[in-house]
């Protein structure tokens, strides 16, 4: 049987199902397992992650894309219309297949544009608690890999799933990040406790637009902590010089540290390293919280979010709807952790399970079992 793990988006989504295929194609000789993406870079980080598992053979492939369309999404990046038409453009590819298996949900227009035959089955990326998670067409793959009880009670609640249809217990992510940060680096040349700012990229969401320059000058006219800012991968993408540029004044500031974009804002670097999180609602939260410790949220849209099934993970710390004064709430976020403490680790047991052993192979296992059995094999 022959699969496919796509990836028609950005790169950050790519630690959240290539786990799995690597341990389908170390584990399960019988499937022939074949990535595809878009562009060199990303290709080529992919390889490097592959890298880390040096015993599994893997087929590797570009899309066929127009000359202009590649054009446009090396030079512009992805977005909704240029996924649609690289789908379009690859309908006969995607035919060759028995299952795709993606991270993100837009691959479900396949079926829209006659690509019948493959299973397609759903990876997720993250595991916050946003709607967008949640999403009513998730019930159209035929397969899905969640992560704790908190997801599948949210989506079996909603009609979004049904027995048999999906398997819970799964981060990928987490395996190849135990064998990507095995020998960490320090970030900066002190001891002193760092503070991950962390916004998200949507304007109406995201406290970068409104409070985010207001924290970079706060951080830059004190000395008890570092600061690293690594927005969501999507914030600045296409990250251009031209945006590192307009943080020149940071390059002062040995206690600053920016990346708008690089691996290491995507591969747990900093949601490990540091001591404090700052940000709003990306789901990297739920990341830095597999070790429990300070959070602070920046209401920066005056949401009433205390009854808000979305906003779940602001219960977890400081709740403040002003920039003003950032330094003391961080300082103040330490001696309230305790309050929060029992809450974050129930937030982590509900979101991931025990955290106690990796979790692709189980993803592998029953991708396997759930083709063979729909596939007769």
């Amino acid at each position: 049987m022959k699969l496919l793990f796509s990836y028609i988006a950005q790169p950050h989504q790519t630690l959240h199902s290539l786990p799995v295929a690597l341990e389908i194609a170390n584990n399960y000789p019988e499937f022939e397992i074949h990535i595809v993406c878009t562009t060199s870079s990303h290709l080529d980080y992919i390889k490097s992650l592959a890298a880390l598992y040096p015993e599994v053979k893997l087929h590797y492939h570009r899309f066929n894309l127009t000359r202009l369309l590649r054009y446009q999404i090396s030079t512009y990046g992805i977005n909704a219309v240029s996924k649609l038409l690289l789908l379009y453009q690859n309908k006969a590819f995607f035919k060759q297949f028995d299952a795709i298996i993606v991270p993100e949900r837009t691959s479900l227009l396949l079926r829209k544009l006659g690509v019948k035959k493959p299973k397609l089955i759903w990876t997720r990326h993250g595991a916050g608690d946003r709607a967008i998670g949640f999403a009513k067409d998730v019930r159209n793959f035929d397969f899905i890999l969640m992560a704790g009880k908190k997801i599948e009670k949210r989506l079996l609640s909603e009609a979004h799933i049904k027995e048999d249809k999906y398997k819970t217990g799964i981060y990928a992510k987490f395996d190849i990040i135990n064998r990507i940060q095995q020998n960490p680096i320090q970030l900066f040349n002190n001891n002193k406790p760092i503070v991950l700012y962390n916004p998200h990229f949507k304007n109406y969401l995201s406290s970068w637009p409104k409070f985010g320059r207001s924290i970079l000058e706060q951080f830059a006219n004190q000395d008890r902590y570092n600061l690293i800012f690594a927005p969501h991968f999507r914030l600045f993408y296409p990250v251009k010089e031209k945006h590192y540029k307009t943080f020149s004044d940071c390059k002062n500031h040995p206690n600053i540290l920016i990346d708008l974009g690089s691996p290491r804002s995507i591969d747990m670097t900093y949601t490990l390293a540091a001591n404090v999180y700052l940000g709003d609602v990306s789901s990297q939260l739920s990341e830095f919280l597999i070790h429990p410790r300070p959070c602070v949220f920046l209401n920066a849209h005056k949401i009433q979010w205390s009854n808000d099934i979305n906003y779940t993970s602001w219960t977890l710390g400081q709740v403040v709807s002003s920039p003003h004064n950032i330094i003391k709430v961080i300082d103040e976020s330490f001696i309230l952790q305790k309050s929060f403490l029992q809450s974050q680790k129930d937030y982590i047991r509900n979101t991931f399970g025990t955290l106690n052993s990796p979790t692709a192979r189980i993803g592998a296992d029953a991708i396997v079992d759930y083709l063979k059995k729909n596939f007769n094999v």
